[in-house]
């Protein structure tokens, strides 16, 4: 017999001690997806026979099931299962995680299972109780699909068992191998001609077969070979309910397209199949428009909505696509629940003033890894929200017609022609709709769950870097106390890498040793800047307030913000923080930097002076005391020495060592007082940006120093026109 279990599955051996279960688990699945009761047994008991020990071993055998489930691992469960209430629990779990319940029933003859339990001095229970296994396990049978089972296999004889085969199926939803490249089309509604249009857009050569059947009446490529995903909501409503089915059913049969099924699907394939259903939502067109085609071609829209999945999992588990979109406790399983929400999402149960569902915002709580990409609900423009986008724009309510291209996550749109249907409830914006995006609006709200807890961030240069939940609840109580906004920290910077101490004695570090180090790395040419001692800032400039307000959600009346390395805002006075951007923003403009980089705002990594601003506290409380209590040292010294030579001791060595140790202690003060002068005004200070970080659109991490050093060269010549200047390049 050949088995098939889907490669996500519960797996539950049924059949009497003695029967073989063990064997053909151990031959057909890998050791760390078999659950054996006896083993559970052992487990807290350590001892497999001992009944006593069953309760706690069924629990333990639960535990360990229900957590590889969630884990999306195949499950074996190898114990009797014989009685219904044993598979009861089993059924229960395979519910709860969404998995495919699988019965293989190994009904080996009593007879046999009684001479193999003689041969095995650890099994000294009576006969009686593989004849009660063997009687309960008869009594059952026929009960097992009813139990929820959706497959069953029986063998009854230990030549079936012996001569099994077992394949793994990929589940309907696997499609993990496809990497795309994929065009990902919202809610179509019989608009056959903006879809043309939109793929003709999309770079898709459409030709049609006026002798083709459903399957052919339509020939579509792409030069690059891209494929189109449909996210169901093909038909009701429209004007071409027809062309759009034939030009689907075209590209999914010569695979050039995937489509899931939307719900508009799933009720005109109720009423295809005689089934009561309302004639309401557009359901209507569809059956007019469907009323004078040839019965073959409505026995092949019946036939081609009955194959469609809930939902696909591709490029490696990094896209779901769905038609109202999927958790991510739902990606790639399969029960009536998961397809449930992918054709309707969630409600409430609650109805809107226009009479329409009420539905949970399951975006807003979403914190998987894939992207998802649905519709359903229309909305007037695609708005990401935590690895999610709608692309449902409404084009049969007169909105638009829109495709996701990925990976290039690039939205092309096509204007409906216009409007074929009024919507229920209004989906363009108002007038006086806030301007804040779906995620803006989220980011107001901290989910405990997302920081708290240990947690792992794995990085490209590096092993991965472990944050204990001690040191995430202190950062949590820091940021949320004294930070900026978190919507305008979009970089914070790490500290300086210093190079290793230098081997030669008397110096910390040394420039030869430096290079030394580089050249070992095979780096060819190194830029020597100048460092300046002040403090870290990192500057976000915005072009105006609206810009800052519609790219990063502030609604605070801001156009920028200086902000330290740890996250909290350089200045406390708002005034002085307000004209050093302003100064900022006119070098920008006379530099044109908006126009040349393409961008309405700039995120620049700098030094700003004088060192005092920021770091008085440090300067009085460590550099000045140790500068100031070494130099009234050494005054007390040299005077004491001075006195010892008048008295004729030869302490002229000491003297001189005194006396250079002096003026170091000097040069130590000369170095960090060129960097500390009061600030009254903006008149008091110097921003030294080193490095823009990023503009719309673009990274510039990756351009080379000389192109960062000349860039930053010609904005600060730009402010060279203010008395004085504010801005000074890096030499």
């Amino acid at each position: 017999m050949n088995i098939s279990v889907p490669e996500f599955s519960l797996v539950v051996l049924v059949g009497a001690s003695g029967s073989g279960k063990s064997t053909f688990a151990r031959t057909h699945f890998k050791p760390t997806e078999i659950i054996s009761s006896d083993f559970c047994r052992g487990l807290v008991s350590d001892d497999e026979n001992d009944q006593a020990a069953t309760k706690d071993a069924f629990e333990v055998l639960h535990y360990i099931a229900a957590k590889r489930l969630a884990a999306y691992k195949l499950t074996v469960i190898d114990a009797t299962n014989v009685q219904p209430e044993s598979r009861k629990p089993l059924i229960a779990l395979a519910k709860e995680y969404h998995a495919l319940p699988v019965a293989i029933v190994i009904d080996t003859p009593e007879s046999i299972c009684q001479e193999r339990n003689l041969t095995r001095p650890d099994r000294d229970f009576g006969p009686h109780v593989i004849r009660n296994q063997s009687r309960q396990l008869r009594q059952s049978l026929r009960h097992l699909e009813r139990e929820g089972f959706r497959q069953t296999y029986f063998l009854k004889s230990p030549e079936e068992v012996a001569e099994a085969t077992l394949v793994r199926a990929t589940m309907w939803t696997n499609r993990k191998s496809e990497h795309g490249p994929f065009d990902i089309i919202g809610d179509i509604h019989g608009c056959f001609d903006e879809l043309t249009l939109l793929l003709a857009k999309l770079g898709y050569q459409i030709e049609r077969q006026p002798d083709g059947d459903a399957a052919s009446a339509f020939r579509v490529s792409h030069p690059d070979g891209r494929k189109v995903i449909f996210l169901g909501d093909l038909v009701d409503r429209g004007p071409n309910i027809p062309d759009v089915l034939r030009l689907v059913m075209s590209m999914t049969a010569t695979g050039t397209a995937l489509c899931v099924c939307g719900n508009h699907e799933a009720k005109l394939l109720k009423k295809l199949q005689g089934r009561q259903v309302q004639v309401t939502h557009g359901l209507a067109e569809t059956l007019a428009q469907l009323e004078p085609e040839p019965d073959a071609f409505k026995a092949a829209v019946k036939k081609f909505i009955d194959g469609l999945v809930s939902h696909y999992v591709l490029d490696d588990g990094k896209l779901v696509v769905a038609h109202a979109g999927m958790k991510e406790n739902f990606q790639g399983r399969a029960s009536g629940k998961v397809r449930t929400f992918a054709l309707y999402g969630e409600t409430t149960g609650e109805t809107d003033a226009y009479g329409l569902p009420v539905r949970y915002n399951w975006a807003a709580e979403y914190r998987g890894a894939a992207t998802v990409v649905y519709g359903h609900t229309p909305v007037p423009e695609p708005e990401w929200l935590n690895r999610t986008v709608n692309v449902d724009t409404g084009c049969v309510f007169g909105g638009k017609l829109t495709a996701l291209r990925y990976p290039e996550k690039e939205l092309i749109s096509e204007p409906a022609a216009k409007v074929y249907c009024e919507s229920a409830k209004p989906f363009q914006p108002a007038t006086d709709v806030s301007t804040l995006t779906a995620q803006q609006v989220y980011d107001d709200v901290l989910d405990i769950d997302d920081v708290i807890g240990k947690r792992f961030i794995s990085t490209a240069l590096r092993s991965n870097i472990t944050i204990r939940e001690e040191n995430a609840i202190a950062a949590l109580e820091i940021m949320s106390r004294f930070a900026a906004d978190p919507k305008w920290l979009i970089y914070l910077p790490p500290t300086m890498s210093p190079c290793e101490v230098s081997t030669d004695a008397g110096f910390l570090e040394h420039p030869a040793e430096a290079f030394a180090y580089y050249r070992n790395q095979g780096i060819a040419e190194i830029v020597c800047e100048e460092k300046h001692m002040g403090s870290r800032a990192v500057v976000v400039l915005c072009r105006s307030e609206a810009v800052a307000k519609r790219r990063f959600g502030i609604t605070t009346n801001e156009s920028g913000i200086c902000y330290t390395r740890t996250g909290r805002r350089f200045f406390e006075d708002a005034a002085l923080e307000s004209e050093l951007l302003a100064r900022l923003r006119t070098a920008m403009d006379a530099a044109n930097v908006w126009e040349d980089f393409k961008t309405d705002w700039i995120c620049l990594d700098c030094e700003l002076l004088p060192w005092s601003a920021k770091a008085q506290g440090l300067l009085r409380e460590q550099y000045a005391p140790v500068g100031r209590a070494a130099a009234v040292g050494f005054d007390a010294a040299t005077a004491q020495l001075k006195l010892a030579a008048s008295n004729g001791k030869d302490v002229a060595a000491l003297l001189g060592k005194v006396a250079a140790r002096r003026e170091q202690n000097q040069k130590y003060i000369d170095a960090y007082r060129r960097y500390c002068w009061p600030v009254n005004s903006i008149d008091d200070l110097k921003l030294a940006p080193f490095h823009i970080l990023a503009t719309e659109g673009e990274v510039h991490t990756g351009k080379t120093h000389l192109w960062q050093m000349e860039t930053i060269h010609r904005i600060c010549t730009a402010d060279a026109g203010s008395q004085p200047s504010l801005l000074f390049a890096t030499a």
